[in-house]
C-alpha cells in the first residue's frame, strides 16, 4: 500500500508524518552561539587592540586584589566593625561570594568547558598580564563573586550598592582588559552573581522587630 499523493506526486498531505523540527532547530541554535561567539571573539579583540597605557596598571592589581574575592572580603571585614546593619550586610555578603564560588567551580566550569582567550594571538600588551588561570574560562569567577557581594550588600545597605556595584563592573571589566576572560565570561559570571546574592539574602535569617531595607 503506497502513501496518498498530491497532484504533484509527493507524499505530504494530512496522512504524512509531521516534519520533525528537531534537526533545524539545533541547526538555528548552533547558527546563533556562533554568531554570538563571533561578537564575543570581536569584543575581546577590541579591547585588546584599544591601547590604554594610563589604566593597564590599575586594571592589572585590581584584578590581582580581586584574586580570591579579597577586596569583597576586607570590605566585608571592614563593615563587621560597624552597628547591626553593616555586620549583617557582611554576612550576607561573604555567603553570597561562597555561593558564587560554589556555582563557578563546582558547576559552571565543569558544564561549559571553555578554553581560555589566547591573549597572545589577540596581542594584548604585556603590562596588563596577570597570571592566566589553568582552570576553564566559562564563566568568570572573579565577576560572579564581585557581582554576588555588591548586589547582597547593597540590598541590606542601599547607601553602599552604587560603590560596590561600580566596583564589581570594573572587576568584571578588568577580567576582559587583562586578556584572561571573555566578555561573554563575565556577563555569564555577573549573571551567577545575583542569583548567588539572591540565594544568599533567602537563605539568611531575618531579624525580628528591626527595620532593614530588606
Amino acid at each position: 500500500m503506497t502513501e496518498p499523493t498530491n497532484a504533484d506526486g509527493d507524499t505530504r498531505g494530512p496522512l504524512a508524518p509531521a516534519p520533525t523540527p528537531g534537526p533545524a532547530r539545533r541547526r538555528t541554535v548552533a547558527a546563533v552561539l556562533a554568531d554570538l561567539r563571533a561578537v564575543d571573539g570581536a569584543l575581546y579583540a577590541a579591547v585588546a587592540a584599544t591601547p590604554t597605557p594610563t589604566l593597564d596598571r590599575a586594571l592589572r592589581r585590581l584584578s590581582h586584589a580581586a584574586d580570591r574575592s579579597k577586596v569583597s572580603l576586607g570590605i566585608a571585614a571592614a563593615l563587621a566593625l560597624g552597628g547591626d546593619r553593616q555586620r549583617r550586610a557582611a554576612l550576607v555578603g561573604v555567603g553570597a561570594v561562597a555561593v558564587a564560588s560554589a556555582a563557578t567551580n563546582l558547576l559552571g566550569k565543569h558544564l561549559v568547558h571553555r578554553a581560555r582567550p589566547d591573549r597572545e594571538a589577540a596581542r594584548v600588551t604585556v603590562d596588563r598580564y596577570v597570571p592566566m588561570p589553568a582552570s576553564a574560562s566559562f564563566p568568570s569567577g572573579h565577576t560572579a563573586a564581585a557581582v554576588a557581594f555588591a548586589t547582597a550588600v547593597g540590598v541590606v545597605l542601599p547607601e553602599a550598592a552604587v560603590p560596590l556595584g561600580a566596583l564589581a563592573s570594573a572587576v568584571g571589566y578588568s577580567r576582559v582588559h587583562t586578556g584572561v576572560h571573555y566578555p561573554g565570561d563575565v556577563a555569564a559570571g555577573a549573571v551567577l552573581g545575583i542569583a548567588s546574592a539572591a540565594a544568599a539574602l533567602a537563605a539568611a535569617p531575618r531579624q525580628p522587630n528591626t527595620f532593614t531595607a530588606w
